[in-house]
C-alpha cells in the first residue's frame, strides 16, 4: 500500500486515496465514461502543495496528471495508479479595472470569471461552459464566444505562473522565459502545472443574443443563409449553428420539444437593438422559436452548460471552405447523432481577431469554419454509434479541411493529429521547449508533445 503520511505532513491542502471518504467524487469527471483511478489526489491550495506533490510523485514513482475544470474528454485529468494534482481549491479572481486585467487561480472556472469581470464591464473570451476550468481551455487555445472580437483565450495571455516538474517556479511573459509563453499558447498542459494566469481584459458595456430553432428538415435552407450571414458579419458577432434536441422551454412549439431541431445562437458584443438588424437575414427565415434579447454575458456562458453525469465523445475538423455540397453533407450528417440527448452537430464560424492573432503554435487559425460533432448521451450501448458519428462526419467534410484541427475539441486520437494540429515546424519548435522544461516528459496527459530528445516510441501516451 502507498504511503502518502510524508506528503500529508508537508501538504496544506488535503490528501485522498481510495480508502479516504471524498475520493470517489473527487475522481468523477465530466465525462462519466473515463473510469481512470489514481492512486492519489493531492487537493492543492498553494504553488508550495504542487511542489510539494510534484516532489512526492517523482520519489514515488508515480505518474502525475493536472486537474483543473475535469473537461478534457480523453479524461486527461486523471491518470491511472499515480497522483494527480487537484487544483480546484486555487480558484482566485481579483480584477484590476482601471489595468484592464484579471490575476485567475489555477484552479478556477470560467464562470467565476466572468462573474467577477461583468461586474465591472469588462470580459475576456472564455469558454462556451461555465464550469469549464480556466486552465485547460486557455493553455489548449480557448475558443468561445467572443473570440472573433477579442481573440481565443490564450490570445488574452499576460503572463502564466508555473511549478516545473523539477519543483522551479516561473513566470512566463513575453519578457520572461518568451520562449515558454508562446508555447503556452495552444500548447497545453505539456510544460508545466500552471498555479496563475494574468489575462488582458476588454470592455463590454452590452451583449445580447438572438438564438433561432427550426424543425431539423430546414436545416440546410437555415445553413447556407447562415453562412451567407457570416460572411458578411462584424467581429463583433459570434456564435455558432447546432442541430441539437428540442430544449423543454417554455419559448419552444411543443412539437420541437425532444425533436431534432436545427439551432443558430448570433451572439453579439453589443446591445440587442444593433443585434436585431445585424440578424435580420436570420430572422427572415421563419424561426419557428426565437429568443432575442440583452444578456448579461456571464448569463449567457452558464445558460448552455452541458449537464454533467453523461458520457462523451467529441471531434472536430478544420475548413478551408463551405460550399453548398459540405453544408448538404454536414446537416446529412446530423440524423446520424445521438438524440434525443444533449449531444449537439455544431458548425463554429472563426474569422475575426481568431484569424489575426500572432506567430503562435496553432496551426491554421485563418480557417473560417471549424465542425464539432460533440457526442453526449446517456447509456453505455451507445458508445460505438457516437464515435461512428463524428468519424464520419470528419470523413464527408475531408475534401474541405485543411488536415489541422483544434485539440481541445478532440480527444485521444493519436501523435498525427498532435502534429496536425500545430504543424510540422510548430511541433518541432514545441518539442525544444518541452526538452528544456521538462525533458523527462512528466507532464504528458494532454495531446502529448514528447521533449526533443527522447524518441517518440518511448512513450506510451502520445495523444
Amino acid at each position: 500500500m502507498l504511503d502518502v503520511s510524508a506528503l500529508r505532513g508537508v501538504f496544506g491542502g488535503t490528501v485522498l486515496t481510495r480508502d479516504d471518504d471524498g475520493f470517489e467524487a473527487a475522481r468523477v469527471l465530466f465525462n462519466i465514461a473515463v473510469e481512470t483511478s489514481p492512486a492519489v489526489i493531492a487537493r492543492c491550495t498553494t504553488a508550495e502543495d504542487v511542489r510539494q506533490a510534484l516532489a512526492f510523485a517523482r520519489r514515488s514513482g508515480l505518474p502525475a496528471a493536472v486537474r483543473s475544470g475535469g473537461h478534457s474528454v480523453a479524461g486527461a485529468s486523471l491518470v491511472q495508479d499515480g497522483l494527480v494534482l487537484d487544483m480546484r481549491a486555487m480558484d482566485s479572481v481579483t480584477v484590476a479595472a482601471d489595468a484592464r486585467t484579471a490575476a485567475v487561480g489555477g484552479g478556477a472556472t470560467w464562470g467565476a470569471v466572468d462573474r467577477a469581470t461583468q461586474a465591472y464591464s469588462v470580459a475576456t473570451t472564455g469558454g462556451r461552459v461555465s464550469t469549464t476550468g480556466v486552465g485547460g481551455l486557455t493553455l489548449g487555445g480557448g475558443s468561445g464566444w467572443l473570440e472573433r472580437k477579442f481573440g481565443l483565450a490564450c490570445d488574452n495571455l499576460l503572463s502564466v505562473d508555473l511549478v516545473l516538474a523539477d519543483g522551479r517556479e516561473v513566470t512566463a511573459s513575453e519578457t520572461e522565459h518568451p520562449d515558454l509563453f508562446w508555447a503556452l499558447h495552444g500548447g497545453g498542459g505539456n510544460f508545466g502545472v500552471a498555479t496563475s494566469f494574468t489575462f488582458r481584459l476588454h470592455r463590454l458595456p452590452e451583449f445580447s443574443i438572438a438564438l433561432l430553432l427550426w424543425p431539423h428538415d430546414e436545416g440546410e435552407a437555415v445553413t447556407r443563409a447562415y453562412r451567407d450571414f457570416v460572411a458578411d458579419a462584424p467581429d463583433e458577432i459570434g456564435g455558432g449553428l447546432l442541430y441539437l434536441t428540442g430544449p423543454p422551454e417554455e419559448f419552444m412549439p411543443p412539437h420541437l420539444v425532444g425533436q431534432l431541431c436545427c439551432a443558430v445562437l448570433v451572439t453579439h458584443a453589443g446591445p440587442e437593438a444593433e443585434l436585431r438588424e445585424l440578424a435580420a437575414p436570420l430572422l427572415e427565415a421563419d424561426p419557428k422559436a426565437t429568443v432575442l434579447t440583452d444578456i448579461p454575458y456571464a448569463d449567457l456562458q452558464c445558460m448552455l452548460d452541458d449537464p454533467p453525469g453523461f458520457r462523451n465523445y467529441w471531434s472536430a475538423e478544420y475548413l478551408m471552405d463551405l460550399p453548398d455540397e459540405a453544408v448538404r453533407r454536414f446537416c446529412a450528417s446530423a440524423y446520424e447523432m445521438v438524440y434525443p440527448s444533449p449531444s449537439q452537430h455544431a458548425l463554429w464560424p472563426w474569422g475575426g481577431a481568431v484569424a489575426r492573432a500572432g506567430d503562435w503554435p496553432m496551426r491554421h487559425r485563418d480557417v473560417p469554419w471549424v465542425v464539432h460533432p460533440f457526442g453526449v448521451w446517456a447509456d453505455p450501448a451507445d458508445d460505438e454509434r457516437a464515435r461512428r458519428w463524428a468519424h464520419r462526419l470528419r470523413d464527408a467534410l475531408q475534401p474541405w479541411s485543411t488536415g489541422a484541427t483544434y485539440l481541445n475539441f478532440i480527444g485521444d486520437e493519436g501523435a498525427d493529429r498532435v502534429v496536425a494540429g500545430f504543424g510540422a515546424a510548430n511541433y518541432a519548435r514545441l518539442a525544444q521547449v518541452k526538452a528544456e522544461y521538462d525533458p523527462d516528459n512528466v507532464f504528458n496527459r494532454w495531446h502529448n508533445i514528447v521533449p526533443a530528445t527522447v524518441r517518440r516510441d518511448t512513450v506510451t501516451r502520445s495523444g
